[in-house]
Formats: structure tokens, sequence, C-alpha cells
């Protein structure tokens, strides 16, 4: 079994969207990542080095989705895929979900979301 390591519920501000005023006016977003990779050498050794920084993967996704405009979810989390396997290569697996809480749908909903989990196998060829 994989250990986890869980970013859940960062908020931020993104202009991504199939409609032009999504582009425009932008919207919050809210991403949870959940990283697996084997933790015992951290557990053991109590070492930053032995594990995953999450504070510089936030900013990592931070960076993403705050960044260039994509029409749609499963693009952007795509791009968090590609650049969290290749900056943090302890990351053997990763879920990705995407909320997007305030899409311009008519009728009440609390949010949509996607979720995708990839490999690391799937982005980086070794």
């Amino acid at each position: 079994m994989k250990d986890c390591i869980v970013l859940e519920g960062m908020e931020f501000f993104g202009r991504h969207g199939v409609m032009a005023e999504e582009n425009v006016l932008g919207q919050r977003f809210i991403i949870d990542l959940s990283m697996y990779l084997d933790l015992r050498a951290a557990g053991a050794s109590d070492d930053l080095n032995d594990t995953v920084n999450y504070g510089k993967v936030y900013s990592t996704v931070q960076r993403i989705v705050q960044g260039e405009p994509v029409k749609l979810l499963e693009h952007l989390a795509d791009r968090i895929f590609t650049a969290v396997f290749a900056e943090y290569p302890m990351i053997e697996d990763l879920r990705v979900v995407v909320h997007k809480p305030g899409a311009p749908i008519d009728g009440v909903f609390n949010d949509v979301k996607i979720k995708m989990k990839r490999q690391r196998s799937e982005y980086i060829k070794e």
C-alpha cells in the first residue's frame, strides 16, 4: 500500500472556461491533490529531503491554476499532473480533483468537479 499526502481545498482565482466571459471575469477554483508515495524513509529519518515538500507543491499548483487560461477542467488537471510528476520524482501516483463551484449553469447546484487519477509512468518515461 502506498502512503498519501493530501492537499485539500486549495483555492485560487483563474480564468478557465469555454465561455468568453469566464476568461475575462475569472472565478474561484478549488483543487484537491492526493499524492501517493512511500513515506517510510521520512518516517524514520524526520528529514524533509525524504518526502515531498507540500508547500512547494502548493506553489506549483497555484502557478498553473492562476496561469494561462484553458477551456476544460480536464485539461487544467492534465497540466497539474504534468508539472507535479516532472517536479516531484518521489510521487508515484496522483489524484487531482478540480472544483468549479461558480460554473455557468442555469440552475441550483453546490459544485461541479472532475476527479482524475494518473500514474507517473503515464507522464514520465524513465
